[in-house]
C-alpha cells in the first residue's frame, strides 16, 4: 500500500501518526500513552481512505462490492469529538460499527430512516444525518445510527479492532505473486483465485483411518453444508495445494461482504499464520502482536471480550504443520482450541498438511485435492490469457505434450508457474522428466533476472546460477531432520550464504521474506523457500554431491533415515535425474527397502534414464500383471501408479487388469476420467483390458447411501476405456442402474460385447445383456456368510429371508465365529449377538466356523444330541454340515435308536475338523464318529497357551496309538531332556509323547543370533525315543549340531532304521562315516541345503 506523506502529520494530541505503514496495520508508530482511539478514527477519516478499504490496483475489485463494504466518505477533515463543528453539509463520513446495545430508539436530531441519497461528489450514501453530528452507522445490519462522540469506549475499541483486521488482511490478499521472479506483477486474490477440488469425510466422528470422501460443491459451502456442520473443521492439503490462498480468499470475502460467501455474515474474522506463533502461548497475545501492530490500542482482554461477545466470529489457524510449538510440553492456547477447551462455541478452521496428534471427536475433515482440467482452464483464462482462445489451446497443448508433468501440475502452485512460463516463453520445450522441467524453470528464473539487470539504473546480480553448494547443504540439513523446518531468520541465512547470494535468490523469487513480530513485540524477518519443491531440488543436489565423491562410504540407509519417499518423493527423483551414477545407487536401495521394483521406484528409473523409453520394459512388466490401486495406498503411491498408467497409455501398452480396491469414487462424465476417493484422477485408462472395481460393505442396514453408478457413468467408462474387455463391480457399496435402455447404447459398444458384471455378497453374479440392456443372474445358488458384526448380520438375515421366500437354494451358509446354539423349541440358530437365524429350509451346506487362532480358547460351545438332530431336521435341503474350530464340543456319539429314519435315508454328511487337521465324520449306521484322516499333523508354536492345547492333543494321539505324520516345533525348541526322554521347549514346557511321531521338524529363527547346541548324546537319545521316527529336520542357522557321530556310539537299531537326517543351511550327515561333512564351499554353507543318512 502506498503511503500518503500527509500521514506524518501529528494528531491533535501531538502524537505521531499511527498506522503509517499499511503492511503493519494501525498503531505501529503510535504510542499507547499519548494516543486515543478517537484521534485514530479522525486521522483515518482525514487520510481519505477506508480503514479496510482499497487503494491503487485493489480498487478495481472492491468497487463492485462498494454497496457492501464499509466506506468512510470524506469531504473535509474530522475534528476531535469534543470540537465537532456544526454542519449544514450533507457530505458525511459513513463508518460501520455493530451496535452492542441494540437500542431501538433514534437520537434526537437524527433520522434513522433517511432515504439513500447521492452526494455532490457522486459518492453513494446509505443514509444521511441532519444536525451537528457526524454519524457512525452500521448500514448493512441495522438502521440504528449513533453520533460519534456518543459511542461507548467498548464500541470504539470494537470499531478499531475490526478495521485494523481489514487493513491487515488487505495487505496480504492484495499481493498474490503467481511467478516468484516477477515481483512487479501482483494480483488481488479475487482476480486469480480458482477453486480446486474440495472433499469431506462424511463420518459422525473424526477418524484417521481409511474412509470414503465426498465432494464438496464449493468453498462457499464450508459453513452452509449441513454434512460438515461443526465448530471444528480441518482443511488438509499437500504443499502448494492452495490452503493459504483459500484463507486469503475468505479474508477478501469478509472485507467486502461478498454475497454468497461463508464470510458474508461473519462479524469478526481472525486469521493467524501458525509458523509465526513460536513461543506465544496466548491466542489473544498472538492476535495483538501479528494483526494489530506492535502498539495496538486494543489489549488482550479487549480482544477476548470482542470475540466472546460478537454475534458471529470465525478463527482460522493456517499451517498447523508449520507450527513450531505443536509438540511443546507446555500447553498452548492452540492445543486448548484443538481440544475444545477454548473457543468451544466459536467456529475454528485449521489448515494443515497432516492431522494433529489430538483432535476433538466432533472435528470434521475437509481436504483440497488440487487442480483438475476444468480448474486449470479457468485459471488460464482468468489470470493468464483472458479470452484469447488460441493462447489457451497452446498452453493446454504444451501440457499434453509433457505427460510426465501431469502429476506435478495437479499442484495448483506448480501449475500456475507452468502456465505463465509456457505462455511467456516461446522456446518452451518438451520434457522427458520432472528433473528436466525443474532445471528449465530455474534457468527461466535466472534468465529473467539477468535481462532485468541489463536495464538502466537497476541492481546488478553476478551470482553464477550453477554455484549453490552452500544452499544445497542448507536445504539438505533442513529436510533431512526428523522434524523438518525450512524457515530461517534473515540474519542466520545471510551468515551461511552471504549477502550477495541471499539478495540474488531473493530477487529470483526462490526465497520469500516475511516480517513477523516476536513475543516481545520486536520485528524480525523470516525467510523460507517459495515452495517446498525448491528445497527438495537443492537438497537433491547435496545428495548427489555426497554420493558422487570418489571412495565415499556413506550408508544410504543413514543418509535417507528421516526422508520418507511419501514425504519428499522429489528428493529421490531429482537426485536420480541429476546424476545417473547416483541413480544407479538409489534405485537398488529403493528396491531393497520397498520390497522390489514398485511403482515409485520405476518413476525414479524414469528420472535416471531421462527418457520414457528407458523404463518401457519395466512398465510392460508391471502392466502384464494385475495393477492394484488400494484405498490404503498413500497419495504418493497412487500418483505414481496413475503416472505409469498414463505412460502405458501413451505408448500403447495394454494393461491386462486394473483393480481399484475400495478406492473408486465416481466417473467424471464431463472430463471423461475415473475419480478416486483420494481425489486423484485416472485420465487415460484407454489401454486397460479388465477393470475390477471392488467396494466394501455399507455400514448400515438398508442404507441407500452408496456409490451410484448411473447409466451415463457406465457408458462413459466403456467409451473411455477403449481396450476394455471386461468390467466387474464387487461389493454392496455400488448402486448400479436397473437397466440400460438399448437406445442409449452406441452401436460400437454392442459390437464390442464387453462383459459387464457385478457380484453381491450373496455370491450371486449379475451380467449385463447387451441385447435388451437388462441384468441376468448367472449363478442360481448363492452363498451367504454371516459374520460377527451385528449390522452385517442383520443385512445377511434379510438376504436369507428373501432367498427363502423366493425358494432360491443357498449353496452354503457360513456362520463365521458367531454360532451360539441351536434352539430346539423355536427351530432356529441363535447367534452370539442374540439374533436368530430362522430361514434354514433352503440351505444345502451349513459351515459353522469357530475359533482357529492362537491364544486363549473362547468359552466352549456344547452341541448336544438333541440340538444336532433338531438342526438337521430343520434344514430340509441340507446335504452337509461342518463344524470347524477348537471351541465346539460335539456329542461322543448319536445312538442309532434316537436317529429319525428320515435322517438316515437322507445320509447328510456331518463332520468336524479339529486343529490337529483330523476330520471326524458321523457314521449314520452306528452313530459313532469316524476319523477320515489317519495321520494328523501337529504344530507347536511359540505361544505357551497354544502349546498347552497342542501337548494335550499329542498326549491323546499317543495314548490312542494314532501316528502323527509330522510334529512341527515352530521356533520353540530348547533342548532334548535325556533324563525324562522329552523335548524341552523355550517356555519350559516338555513334550514327552514322541513315540508315534514319524517326522520331527525342528524350525529355528533364521534371524536369531543365539545358537542352540545339540550334543551327540541328546541327538542319539532323541532318535531312540521317537520309536516311529522316519525323518528329522533341523531348519535354520540357529542350531549347532555335533561335528560327527562316531560309529561306535550309534546303536545298531538306529542303523537299521535308516532315519533320514536333514539339516538345512549348515551340514549334512554322511551315510558312510556318520561324520557331518559340508558339500559346499565353506563360504557358501548357509546358502545350501544338504541331506544325508545315518
Amino acid at each position: 500500500m502506498d503511503r500518503d506523506p500527509s500521514d506524518d502529520r501529528e494528531l491533535p494530541d501531538g502524537n505521531p501518526s499511527p498506522g503509517g505503514d499499511g503492511n503493519l496495520g494501525p498503531g505501529r508508530h503510535g504510542t499507547r500513552q499519548g494516543g486515543s482511539l478517537m484521534s485514530w478514527l479522525q486521522l483515518a477519516a482525514r487520510r481519505h481512505t477506508p480503514f479496510g478499504g482499497t487503494s491503487g490496483r485493489g480498487s478495481s475489485h472492491s468497487s463492485q462490492h462498494s454497496h457492501q463494504s464499509d466506506i468512510i466518505h470524506i469531504q473535509r477533515p474530522l475534528h476531535r469529538a469534543d470540537e465537532i463543528a456544526p454542519s449544514t453539509s450533507r457530505d458525511v463520513p459513513m463508518i460501520e460499527v455493530t451496535d452492542d446495545q441494540d437500542d431501538a430508539s433514534t437520537d434526537e436530531g437524527m433520522s434513522a430512516t433517511d432515504p439513500m441519497e447521492q452526494t455532490g461528489s457522486g459518492e453513494r450514501m446509505d443514509s444521511v444525518c441532519t444536525g451537528d453530528d457526524w454519524v457512525l452507522r452500521h448500514h448493512s445490519r441495522t438502521s440504528l445510527g449513533k453520533p460519534l462522540h456518543r459511542l461507548t469506549e467498548k464500541q470504539k475499541k470494537k470499531l478499531f479492532f475490526i478495521e485494523a483486521l481489514r487493513t491487515r488482511y488487505k495487505v496480504d490478499y492484495d499481493k498474490i505473486q503467481p511467478i516468484p521472479y516477477i515481483k512487479d506483477r501482483l494480483y488481488c486474490v479475487d482476480k486469480v483465485y480458482v477453486e480446486g477440488g474440495f472433499e469431506f469425510m462424511p463420518t459422525e466422528h473424526v477418524t484417521r483411518g481409511s474412509s470414503s470422501w465426498e465432494r464438496l460443491e464449493s468453498y462457499k459451502s464450508v459453513f452452509s453444508d449441513q454434512r460438515i456442520q461443526s465448530v471444528r473443521r480441518i482443511f488438509e492439503g499437500e504443499p502448494g495445494y492452495g490452503k493459504t490462498t483459500f484463507t486469503l480468499q475468505l479474508a477478501y470475502d469478509w472485507c467486502h461482504r461478498v454475497e454468497g460467501s461463508p464470510m458474508q455474515d461473519v462479524e469478526v474474522l481472525i486469521i493467524l499464520r501458525m509458523r509465526q506463533l513460536s513461543g506465544i502461548r496466548s491466542i489473544y497475545r498472538a492476535i495483538e502482536v501479528y494483526l494489530l501492530g506492535s502498539d495496538p490500542l486494543v489489549r488482550e482482554a479487549d480482544i477476548a471480550a470482542i470475540i466472546r461477545e460478537s454475534k458471529s466470529a470465525v478463527v482460522i489457524l493456517d499451517g498447523y504443520d508449520e507450527y513450531p510449538d505443536q509438540h511443546s510440553r507446555r500447553e498452548t492456547d492452540v492445543q486448548r482450541i484443538l481440544k475444545l477447551d477454548l473457543f468451544a462455541n466459536t467456529p475454528v478452521i485449521l489448515t494443515t498438511r497432516y492431522l494433529p496428534d489430538y483432535l476433538a471427536p466432533i472435528t470434521k475433515r475437509v481436504r483440497l485435492t488440487g487442480f483438475d482440467e476444468i480448474a486449470r482452464d479457468e485459471y488460464i483464462r482468468k489470470a493468464v490469457v483472458g479470452e484469447d482462445k488460441v493462447a489457451l489451446s497452446i498452453i493446454k497443448a504444451r501440457l499434453k505434450e509433457n505427460p510426465v508433468l501431469e502429476d506435478l501440475c495437479q499442484v495448483p502452485l506448480i501449475f500456475v508457474m507452468f502456465a505463465h512460463i509456457a505462455y511467456e516463453n516461446q522456446d518452451f520445450q518438451n520434457f522427458k522428466s520432472v528433473t528436466e522441467f525443474f532445471r528449465y524453470m530455474i534457468r527461466c528464473f535466472h534468465e529473467h533476472l539477468k535481462n532485468k539487470s541489463k536495464e538502466l539504473n537497476t541492481v546488478r546480480y553476478s551470482i553464477d546460477e550453477n554455484d549453490h553448494a552452500a544452499l544445497d547443504k542448507l536445504a539438505f540439513l533442513a529436510i533431512s531432520q526428523e522434524n523438518q523446518w525450512i524457515t530461517w531468520s534473515r540474519e542466520e541465512i545471510c551468515k551461511q550464504l552471504g549477502q550477495d547470494f541471499y539478495k540474488t535468490y531473493l530477487a529470483l523469487g526462490i526465497f520469500v521474506e516475511e516480517e513477523v513480530s516476536s513475543y516481545n513485540s520486536s520485528r524480525e524477518v523470516k525467510v523460507r523457500f517459495y515452495h517446498k519443491l525448491f528445497c527438495e531440488w537443492y537438497a537433491a543436489h547435496h545428495i548427489v554431491h555426497i554420493l558422487s565423491q570418489p571412495g565415499q562410504s556413506v550408508s544410504l540407509k543413514e543418509l535417507f533415515r528421516h526422508m520418507k519417499p511419501e514425504d519428499v518423493q522429489y528428493v529421490y527423483r531429482f537426485a536420480c535425474g541429476l546424476n545417473q551414477d547416483v541413480g544407479n545407487s538409489i534405485v537398488p536401495y529403493l528396491q531393497r527397502s520397498r520390497g522390489g521394483l514398485d511403482r515409485f521406484t520405476i518413476l525414479c528409473l524414469l528420472e535416471k534414464s531421462g527418457d520414457v523409453k528407458g523404463i518401457l520394459g519395466s512398465v510392460h512388466h508391471m502392466c502384464s500383471q494385475t495393477v492394484i490401486i488400494k484405498e490404503g495406498d498413500n497419495r504418493m503411491l497412487q500418483r505414481s501408479t496413475i503416472q505409469l498408467l498414463d505412460i502405458a497409455a501413451g505408448h500403447g501398452i495394454l494393461v491386462s487388469s486394473l483393480h481399484l480396491d475400495q478406492c473408486f469414487s465416481n466417473f467424471d462424465v464431463t472430463n471423461t476420467c475415473i475419480v478416486l476417493k483420494s481425489g486423484h484422477r485416472l485420465t487415460n485408462p484407454k489401454t486397460v483390458e479388465v477393470l475390477r472395481v471392488s467396494g466394501r460393505i455399507r455400514e448400515t442396514v438398508g442404507d441407500s447411501k452408496g456409490i451410484e453408478v448411473t447409466r451415463e457413468v457406465l457408458l462413459g467408462l466403456f467409451q473411455t476405456c477403449g481396450s476394455l474387455k471386461e468390467i466387474r463391480f464387487e461389493g454392496r457399496e455400488f448402486l448400479l442402474p436397473h437397466s440400460v435402455p438399448t437406445e442409449m447404447i452406441p452401436p460400437t459398444l454392442k459390437t464390442r460385447k464387453i462383459i459387464v458384471s457385478y457380484e453381491d455378497t450373496r455370491g450371486m453374479i449379475h451380467q449385463l445383456n447387451w441385447d435388451d440392456g437388462h441384468w441376468q443372474t448367472t449363478t442360481s445358488e448363492p452363498a451367504l456368510r454371516i459374520s460377527q458384526e451385528v449390522l452385517d448380520q442383520q443385512w445377511a438375515l434379510e438376504e436369507l429371508a428373501r432367498l427363502t421366500t423366493d425358494g432360491i437354494p443357498v449353496s452354503c451358509l457360513h456362520l463365521d465365529q458367531c454360532f451360539s446354539k441351536f434352539e430346539v423349541t423355536n427351530a432356529c440358530i441363535v447367534l452370539t449377538s442374540g439374533l436368530r437365524v430362522t430361514n434354514l429350509k433352503t440351505v444345502k451346506v451349513l459351515h459353522v466356523g469357530g475359533f482357529t487362532g492362537r491364544g486363549t480358547i473362547p468359552s466352549r460351545i456344547e452341541v448336544t444330541r438333541e440340538e444336532l438332530l433338531g438342526l438337521l431336521q430343520t434344514c430340509e435341503t441340507l446335504e452337509e454340515i461342518r463344524f470347524e474350530g477348537r471351541e465346539f464340543l460335539l456329542p461322543h456319539s448319536v445312538p442309532a435308536e434316537v436317529i429319525p429314519p428320515t435322517l438316515k435315508t437322507r445320509n447328510i454328511m456331518v463332520s468336524y475338523e479339529d486343529r490337529r487337521g483330523m476330520i471326524h465324520q458321523l457314521n449314520w449306521d452306528d452313530g459313532q464318529w469316524q476319523t477320515t484322516t489317519n495321520e494328523p499333523a501337529l504344530r507347536i508354536p511359540q505361544e505357551a497357551l497354544d502349546q498347552h492345547w497342542a501337548l494335550e492333543e499329542l498326549a491323546r494321539l499317543s495314548t490312542d496309538g494314532v501316528p502323527v505324520s509330522c510334529l512341527h516345533l515352530d521356533r520353540c525348541f530348547s533342548k532334548f531332556d535325556s533324563a525324562n526322554a522329552s523335548i524341552a521347549l523355550k517356555s519350559d514346557l516338555h513334550v514327552p509323547n514322541l513315540k508315534t511321531v514319524k517326522i520331527l521338524h525342528v524350525e529355528g529363527d533364521s534371524m536369531n543370533i543365539e545358537f542352540v547346541k545339540v550334543p551327540r548324546e541328546e541327538l542319539l537319545r532323541l532318535l531312540q525315543t521317537c520309536e516311529a521316527l522316519e525323518e528329522i529336520r533341523f531348519e535354520g542357522h540357529g542350531y549347532l549340531l555335533p561335528l560327527s557321530v562316531p560309529a561306535e556310539l550309534t546303536a545298531p537299531t538306529l542303523k537299521t532304521r535308516n532315519i533320514k537326517g536333514k539339516h538345512m543351511s549348515i551340514y549334512a550327515l554322511s551315510p558312510v562315516t556318520t561324520l557331518y561333512t559340508s558339500r559346499a564351499d565353506s563360504t557358501n554353507i548357509k546358502d545350501k541345503e544338504h541331506q544325508g543318512f545315518i
